[in-house]
């Protein structure tokens, strides 16, 4: 067989999986599921009100025909990005894959589903609620690294620096 008889089964039966399984396995998070996100990481990762952490993958691939520089990363690779969004318990609650490698995890996470999602209210997020042992009302997060967007519904985590570091 050629290459691109192969490359179209492998497509096509790549979707078939993704379509059969999906809605089984990775259904878009309820807002019971993200409530119960939310209650696994306190006590593991003493980090109250979040549900769920985010970061991208490069998953390095042979340069597609007439791409360009599209999949060129700052590795000095070609590649897709994975994003996945992890519960607690390391199991993905969301994913969103093909975003283009020269994008950084912060162009990947504008561009996907789950910001549409979030930003139009297809997703609820837990409504907020105080802070464990505490009056302090807070909304509900994911998590992230620097290159991730600040917004109401994702924190960054802090790097350390700070403006008040003298030297």
């Amino acid at each position: 067989m050629g290459k691109t008889t192969v490359a179209e089964i492998v497509h096509e039966t790549v979707v078939a999986i993704w379509e059969e399984l999906q809605p089984l396995h990775m259904l878009v998070p309820s807002e019971e599921t993200l409530r119960s996100v939310a209650e696994d990481f306190f006590p593991i990762w003493n980090f109250p009100h979040c549900v769920g952490a985010i970061d991208g993958k490069h998953v390095p691939i042979r340069c597609p025909s007439n791409s360009g520089s599209m999949f060129f990363n700052y590795k000095k690779f070609f590649s897709v990005i994975l994003q996945g969004v992890s519960g607690a318990k390391y199991r993905f609650i969301n994913i969103d894959v093909g975003g283009y490698g020269k994008q950084s995890d912060g162009d990947t996470y504008q561009a996907s589903e789950l910001n549409r999602a979030l930003t139009d209210g297809k997703i609820n997020l837990p409504r907020p609620s105080f802070l464990p042992q505490t009056n302090v009302m807070a909304s509900h997060v994911l998590i992230g690294d620097e290159p991730c967007p600040l917004l109401p519904f994702v924190l960054k985590l802090y790097n350390g620096s700070s403006c008040f570091d003298r030297g």
